[in-house]
This record gives structure tokens, sequence and C-alpha cells, in this order.
């Protein structure tokens, strides 16, 4: 058997502590403004919550309108621009 010698390299520079300040304000700067984008969808977010909720309210309301008006006229159509009821010839309606 032959033993075969290793060798070692040893790195004499020392290794740094920080990153240079050029570094720094640019993560910096990269993370905060993915914070501001982050905090600006969270609110985008909250918006489309709260109209999501506002739609939802007037769906009903249309519902209950519709119900009213069709107790009243019967199956028909509304024309949204002149108020002209437009009653069904085969009893099916477009809504």
């Amino acid at each position: 058997m032959t033993k075969t010698k290793t060798t070692k390299t040893v790195d004499l520079k020392p290794k740094a502590e920080k990153i240079t300040e050029q570094q720094l304000k640019e993560v910096q700067q990269i993370i905060s403004t993915a914070n501001q984008i982050k905090l600006e969808v969270g609110s985008i977010e909250a918006r489309k919550h709260m109209l999501l909720h506002e739609l939802d309210a007037i769906n009903r309301k249309m519902g209950e309108i519709n119900k009213v008006l069709e107790e009243e006229y019967g199956k028909m159509d509304i024309d949204i621009q002149t108020g002209e009821i437009k009653y069904p010839e085969n009893g099916e309606v477009n809504s």
C-alpha cells in the first residue's frame, strides 16, 4: 500500500465582516420597495373585498326590485333607457 499526501490550502486573506455601504443601500432599497408593493397590494385587496360586498348588496337590491316589478307587471323585460315594458310573446323573458 502506498500512502498519498494530502495538501491543504490555507486562505490567508481575512474574511469580510460586512458588505459595502453601497451594497447595503441597494439591498435596503430593494427590500423597502418590495415592502411598499406588498402594502399597496394589501390595500388593493382590501378595497376589492369592500367593493365585492357592495356589489353583492346591489345585486340583492336589484333582486328585490325585480321581484316587486314582477309581482306588479308579471314576466317582462324593461328597457333601462326608457322604462318601456316589453312583454314576452312566447312566455320567455330575456334577463
